[in-house]
């Protein structure tokens, strides 16, 4: 079977996700809960991982785990 293949994002606060752009991760700003529930549902469907801020888990703590993406959390 071939591996899938996708894309990783970044979601939380721009002074914390931005340097991941460098690394041609899909860096989506959010600076408050309802930014943050506002950028997972428009996570396009080919983000298999999502790197997370520690606001940002937090903002989403009733849908995750998400069986569609592994997602992680940044250390504080």
């Amino acid at each position: 079977m071939a591996p899938t293949a996708g894309r990783v994002a970044v979601l939380g606060e721009q002074p914390r996700a931005q340097g991941f752009a460098l690394a041609g991760a899909l860096v989506m700003f959010a600076d408050d809960d309802t930014a943050v529930r506002s950028r997972w549902a428009a996570l396009p469907a080919d983000v298999v991982v999502v790197v997370l801020t520690c606001a940002a888990a937090a903002a989403l703590t009733d849908l995750l785990p998400d069986a569609r993406r592994l997602t992680v959390v940044m250390p504080p």
